[in-house]
């Protein structure tokens, strides 16, 4: 409700940005949009170039260790480094994967499909990127029910009004 164009609802509000479409780029946007979500945080998310991915229907996601120096995993009682130069080898990238949703699974923590479910529960408003649909040659039929098309002016209203603002 506004009066003299003063917003005199008290909900904070939230937009994040989703523009990685990966198995471990995937986790945090979800994580903090449904925290949020919990928290009574009014969520947006948009979601553009490869994290449009993350709405399609049927999720495939991988994770690569190209390019990625930091990432460690736990092995024989202590965290191995994967050496950049490994992550091109063929296979690295299939194993890596495999690695992960095992952790994932092994620690109980929940999937994107549930997370994803998660965020349509608690009424997360996810846009997909319209320009992205059409640049990859993507269908809103191929994508899960509830999301709605915009842009980046649909993505500005939003985050003109919100609190916090996330680029992921």
């Amino acid at each position: 409700m506004t009066e003299g164009g003063v917003d005199l609802n008290n909900t904070k509000k939230m937009t994040i940005i989703v523009t990685k479409g990966t198995l471990d780029w995937a986790y945090p946007p979800f994580i903090l949009g449904t925290t949020a979500a919990a928290m009574d945080v009014e969520v947006t998310m948009f979601f553009t170039f490869y994290g449009l991915g993350l709405l399609k229907k049927d999720l495939d996601l991988k994770v690569s260790p190209l390019g990625n120096p930091a990432m460690e995993m736990p092995m024989m009682g202590g965290h191995v480094g994967m050496p950049n130069m490994i992550g091109m080898l063929p296979g690295v990238t299939s194993g890596a994967t495999a690695m992960m949703k095992n952790m994932i699974k092994k620690k109980g923590v929940a999937s994107i499909e549930e997370l994803r479910e998660a965020a349509e529960l608690s009424d997360v408003r996810m846009i997909a990127c319209q320009m992205t649909l059409d640049l990859f040659e993507l269908d809103k039929k191929d994508m899960i029910d509830g999301i709605e098309l915009g842009g980046a002016a649909t993505w500005m209203e939003s985050a003109l009004q919100s609190d916090i603002n996330l680029y992921m």
